[in-house]
């Protein structure tokens, strides 16, 4: 499952993608993009960024301190008016989200 991308402005949206892929889940050694907890990036016309993620489970220990880590760093964007991040669980992350390098990096293929 690859992230669905709402915007028109394509070079802030990598500048969106290499900040988050800086923010990684202290316990998987790949970054959060690449474990495929990025559902939605969507930037208004404002340059007003909503991200859509998710996390490994529910019960993931860096739920209060991941989510609010990475919204502060796409705050730090070039070009970005306001970030802000909404957590979802629907649907649930399943290891085969994760793209083929975090498959490799991660033994899984």
């Amino acid at each position: 499952m690859s992230a669905i991308i709402d915007t028109n402005n394509t070079e802030l949206t990598q500048r969106v993608i290499d900040t988050i892929k800086t923010c990684y889940d202290p316990e998987i050694p790949v970054d959060i993009w690449e474990l495929g907890l990025i559902y939605e990036i969507k930037i208004d016309d404002e340059c007003n960024l909503n991200v859509k993620m998710t996390l490994t489970s529910p019960s993931c220990p860096v739920a209060e301190t991941l989510p609010p880590e990475v919204e502060q760093k796409l705050r730090e964007v070039v070009g970005i008016a306001s970030a802000k991040i909404e957590l979802t669980f629907e649907p649930p992350w399943e290891k085969h989200m994760m793209s083929e390098v975090a498959q490799l990096e991660l033994g899984f293929m």
